[in-house]
Order: structure tokens, then sequence, then C-alpha cells
């Protein structure tokens, strides 16, 4: 071991030692599952099932079509392309595994950054080494150098590629904490050092990949770098990020890298970010006029075009009925408060790096709001409650604004203004489950709207520091899981990961690709109530604490819609889409005709407009590649007849009817909530 301290490209990283510290990607999943793209169901990262075949588009009609339908079938079912599957398609699935399930694959992608860092600090001599874990899909190794290019991602991958063929041998080796020191120092590897410093275990272990290279690592790896297939392993891109990720600190090049077990599982995943890049919300967003963030404005300040807009309306409207049949009241509360509001919160002293600076307002000072909570405190302060208005449920559609880093702003996903489905409970302590009940059966209904069915549920229970007596912990954390007991929900217990001031729930949903998102919280909070000293009196005429349950559904608007446009492709089934019917004339004689329905439509509730100018075949081409659901054709027999000849998007040709009869369908899908009709 000694002779490997003197060679020439003797390098290390290091992953927090012991414990290889894993940062996702993408939300991960615990086991390889089968997901189906085109099916709306809901959200793991690579574990998936895509279509592998084209849809049979069905062309059967309840009645003969007019010859401007025919002609619409005829070009537009060659010429347009639809997201829709139809009944034909099969499709085969692919399981890929995941880190959780395959010990091999985690140990490849741990060695596979140790062999990227060898072979970056055998090019680029003057490298400085800092950390590098394995992530979901892959691993990364953030180093200190000169920018790369994509020639430089080749010449790296190529020179792995020569490190495995040496089917080099992974040997562990325990040293001291002053050998480990040493050998840092001779190589003049500053951020190791302060790695060293941080590690509290000994003795301290390092990893050599033959006599060539080293690292400081607690493993695990595989046994030669001839146990890596160089045929699955790819380097994808090359980003910045701070060092410990402080933007005070040096700027450093990240590496991201994915490796697998074999090829077919490489191509896979490839097939994967393609088909996750098509569905990116960003480019959907702009393509589909959905919505924007405008520069000039400023970052993470999301703009909502008119369509992106309608579907917020319907997205905030059924929230909106549904909390009002479960008995929750709505609240419209203000953006800004006096900054002592957020002093009795605990805000300023345990929240201050996410808020922005105060203002002076005639010498007092007010604070934007990073979180709705204080406000539907005070609301409930307003007066005294007896232990007979329980439970109270509020619930607002309230706006926040969270300080991000320009670097880590993305697209919807990460903002700095965005709109909370909030909602709080004050309730009693005998009360707990059955409001947690209640909150599963809403989360449920709202959820299954858009096809999430399929979840993943954490319960995470007291940490070592916490505020509450043990007897009020141990209640709230059984209600808890009762409640999830009840609702025949599995889920995982995250022993010691709830906040310090009460257990949760945490919800994910997938997405059509299979992916994880987290949305839905329900939070038991014993410290606002205390901080705010809020009580109610109970049947002894006495003064008490209530307990107040903080939860989100979707989590924020703009997050959650980001998801929605992924999940289907821009695709929105009908009851979503912004609009729901273009009609089109065959020619502007038809256009009075065509602007009397549109009328009709939009007096009856259905999104719908008129679009002319163009031959019919591109009309049709047009409205495919804006993913409207449904195309009325008319020609002069429609006109004649007073009907519409009907298309959708995702079952072809479906005939010829009056209007009222295709305003009864659209309307009945709209109830049940259909894709189409």
């Amino acid at each position: 071991m000694a002779a490997a301290v003197s060679a020439p490209l003797l390098r290390f990283h290091h992953h927090h030692h012991h414990r290889c510290r894993r940062r996702h990607l993408l939300p991960h999943s615990s086991s390889p599952r089968l997901y189906s793209a085109g099916s709306p169901r809901g959200l793991s990262s690579i574990s998936f099932g895509l279509p592998r075949t084209t849809a049979a588009r069905s062309t059967a009609s309840p009645s003969a079509p007019a010859p401007a339908a025919a002609e619409a079938t005829e070009e537009a079912a060659t010429q347009s392309e639809s997201d829709g599957k139809g009944e034909g398609e099969e499709e085969e699935r692919v399981v890929l595994p995941t880190n959780e399930s395959s010990d091999r694959l985690l140990r490849i992608r741990h060695t596979c950054a140790h062999v990227m860092a060898m072979a970056v600090q055998k090019l680029f001599p003057n490298s400085k080494v800092t950390i590098g874990p394995w992530i979901d899909n892959g691993f990364y190794y953030d180093f200190d150098m000169e920018p790369l290019t994509d020639k430089d991602l080749k010449r790296i991958k190529k020179e792995m590629d020569r490190i495995i063929r040496k089917n080099l041998p992974l040997v562990r080796e325990e040293v001291s904490r002053e050998e480990a020191q040493k050998r840092i120092e001779v190589l003049n590897e500053p951020y190791k050092l302060e790695i060293l410093e941080g590690i509290k275990e000994e003795p301290i272990t390092i990893y050599h990949i033959g006599e060539e290279w080293w690292d400081l690592c607690a493993g695990p790896h595989v046994e030669s770098t001839g146990k890596i297939n160089r045929r699955a392993v790819e380097l994808e891109s090359v980003a910045g990020a701070y060092w410990r990720g402080d933007e005070n600190n040096q700027m450093l090049q990240r590496i991201y890298g994915t490796a697998w077990e074999n090829e077919d599982q490489l191509k896979t995943y490839i097939h994967f970010k393609e088909e996750a890049k098509r569905r990116d919300h960003r480019r959907l967003g702009l393509d589909l006029d959905l919505f924007s963030i405008q520069e000039d404005a400023g970052g993470g300040l999301v703009f909502w075009h008119p369509k992106g807009a309608i579907i917020r309306h319907v997205l905030e409207d059924s929230w909106k009925q549904i909390h009002l049949q479960r008995g929750y009241d709505l609240l419209y509360t203000p953006h800004v408060a006096k900054a002592e509001l957020w002093k009795i919160s605990g805000h300023i002293d345990f929240y201050k790096e996410n808020m922005y600076n105060q203002m002076d307002v005639e010498d007092e000072l007010y604070q934007l709001r990073p979180m709705n909570c204080p406000y539907h405190i005070l609301v409930y302060k307003r007066k005294l409650h007896s232990y007979r208005d329980f439970p109270i449920r509020v619930a607002e559609l309230g706006t926040v604004y969270r300080y991000e880093l320009s670097g880590s702003l993305h697209g919807l996903f990460r903002v700095r203004g965005f709109t909370q489905d909030d909602a709080h409970i004050f309730c009693l302590e005998d009360q707990i489950k059955d409001e947690i009940r209640g909150v599963l059966d809403l989360t449920e209904q709202i959820l299954g709207q858009f096809g999430f069915r399929y979840y993943e549920i954490n319960l995470s229970t007291r940490p070592e520091k916490s505020v509450g007596s043990d007897d009020i912990w141990e209640k709230a954390t059984l209600a808890l899981k009762d409640a999830l007991e009840d609702k025949g929900w599995e889920y995982k217990v995250d022993e010691g990961g709830g906040a310090f001031y009460g257990p949760k729930i945490d919800l994910k949903i997938e997405d059509a690709l299979g992916r994880k998102w987290q949305c839905s919280t329900v939070q038991v909070d014993f410290n606002l109530p205390e901080r705010f000293d809020i009580t109610y009196v109970d049947s002894n005429s006495e003064k008490k604490r209530p307990i107040m349950i903080h939860r989100a559904v979707l989590g924020s608007l703009e997050r959650f819609f980001g998801v929605l446009i992924e999940h289907y492709a821009g695709d929105f089934p009908l009851w979503l889409a912004p609009t729901q019917a273009r009609i089109l004339p065959v020619t502007d004689n038809e256009l009075q005709y065509c602007n009397e329905v549109a009328s009709e439509l939009k007096s009856r509730g259905i999104r719908a407009e008129v679009c002319h100018g163009e031959r019919l075949p591109k009309l049709i081409r047009n409205a495919e590649t804006k993913k409207v659901p449904l195309m009325a054709v008319v020609g002069p027999k429609e006109v004649q007849a007073r009907t519409l000849t009907i298309r959708s998007r995702h079952n072809g040709e479906i005939g010829t009817m009056p209007v009222d009869e295709f305003v009864s369908r659209i309307q009945l899908a709209i109830v049940n909530k259909s894709s189409s009709l």
C-alpha cells in the first residue's frame, strides 16, 4: 500500500466517509415496479414502462361522415401526430433496477465515480477533487478545474474505458488520521483536508484503484474495474456547483454520469431520458403558450398565459368546490405582514435565509410572507372558541414568496413566488385521527381527478429534539398510523424524521414515466399554538390549547401544473384542456355558422374556438399540434343539416351529430373527468 503513495496519479475523493450520502437527480424508488408511460398513472425515477409500438387509431363512427370529415380523416391520419393511445396499442414494459433493489448496481455506480475522478486527474493533472457520490441514475463528481466542454467529456470517457479494460483491483486500506492527513498534504488536495476534518470515525478507510490512484471512502465497490460494463456507462453533462452548496465558495465543475449493469438497461434509460425531454414542461409551456418566466420581471416569477390561466382556473374551481363540500371555510389573506408577526411565529429565527429583505413602511418593518400559517392563526384568534366549535377547517390558495438562488431556479419546479393549496385544521386531541382520515380521503379525491392512484407514503416520527409532551406526541403519532391503516394505505415509518413540532405524513405521486413527486403533506403542529397562545374553552370552562394540523394536497399550483404538463405530455384530458373543441370550416362560406356554434358552446360552459384561413388538413394538423382534444369539422352539408362532424385527437373520427348532442357529450365527459368523448 505504501508504494501507492508515491504513484504519479495518486488522487482521491470522499463520500462523507462510512456512508456515501446520496443526492437525487429524481425522486427515488425503493424497488423496481412496472408503469405504463401512456396511462394516466401517477409518479419513480427509473422504474418505468414505455410503449414500443405505434398506437392503432380507431376510425369507427356512429354515423356516416360528411365529405368534409372524410377528407379530414384521410389526410390528418397520415400527416398529424398524437400523444394519445388507442385501444389497439401494445406495449413492452421494461423494468430498471434501482440502487435500493440492486446492490451490484450501486457498487458499479460508486466505482464509476472513482474511475471518472481518476481519469479526470490523469488528463487534467492540476484538477482538484472534492466529492462524488452515487445518485439515483448514476453518479457525479465535483472538480476544482477549468470549465469543461463536450469534447473533454469524450476524452474522459475514453480514459475511463481504458481504466476499465485494465481490470484494476479495488483494494480497501485502513489508516490513521495522521497518515491520511500526511498523504493528502503530499498531494496538495485542500478540499480533502477539509473533508478529513469532518470525519469523526476512525480508522480512516481508503480505496485504491490498482497502484495508481486512491480515495478516502468507506465503499462499497466492485472487486475490480473489469466488473464494469464500459458500454453501459455514459457521461451525460457538466454543470456548475458551489463547494458545500455555498454561493460564497468556489464554483466547481460537476460531471454527471449514468451507469447500468448492461447495455440494454442503458438503452432503456436513454429512451426514458428522451421521453422525459419530450415532456419537459418548459418546452411544452412555450410550445403550447401556457406560461413564461419573464426575465424583465425577474427570475423565478411565473406569468400564467391565457391558456395556462384557464387550466389554473379549472384546478382552483375544483379545489374550492371539494373543500367546501368537505366542511372547509375559504380564506383570503394579505401577502405581507409586520415583521413582528414572523418573530412570533419563529420564521425570522429559523427560516430567515428563505425570506426576502424587510421593507420599511412608515417606520415599521414589513415582510413578504413565506408561509400562510400565521395568518390563519390570526383569523382563529379573532374570537373566543368553545370545544363545541371544533373541528375548525380553513383553506386558502395563498401566494407565498421564498428566496432561491438564481442557479437553483428551474421552470415551474423551483420558483420564488408560488401559490400553496394551504389548509389548517384546529381540533381536539380525540379528533386527530378522524381529521387525518378526512384529509387522506380528500387527498385521494383531488389527486384521483388527474389519474394519480399510486402513492408512496412516509410517516415521520419524533426527532431527538422536539417540543410537546411525550403523551401528545404518542397520541398524535398513533392517530396518524391509525388513519393510514383505516385507509388501507401501505406506508413506511421514518423514525425520528419528523419536524421538531410534530409528526407528519408525506405522500408522493407517480407520473406516467414512473417518477415520484412530493406533493401532499399532513403535519401535526404543537409549536405554533404555543407561540401564538391560541386557546379554547373546554367543557369545564377552562382554557386549553387546541391541536393544529397543517396540510397541502397539491403542494403548490405552479409545481403541480409543471407535473401535470409532463405527466400528460401537454395533452390534457378533455375536462382540463384549455381549448376543448376547435371548430374548423372547410371554406370561409361556413364561417358564420361556425361562429354561431362557438358562441353556443361558450354559453354552455365549453371552451371552444374557431380556426380558419387554411386548407382543412392543415387546420386539423394545427389542432393536433396544439393538442386540442376535439375538432368539429363544418362543410356545406353540416351547415344545411345544422350538425357537426366530430374528430377526436385520441379516438379518430367519431361521426356527425347535432350541436346539442355534441354539447351534452362534452358536458358528461367534463363531469366524469374523462380524457375524451
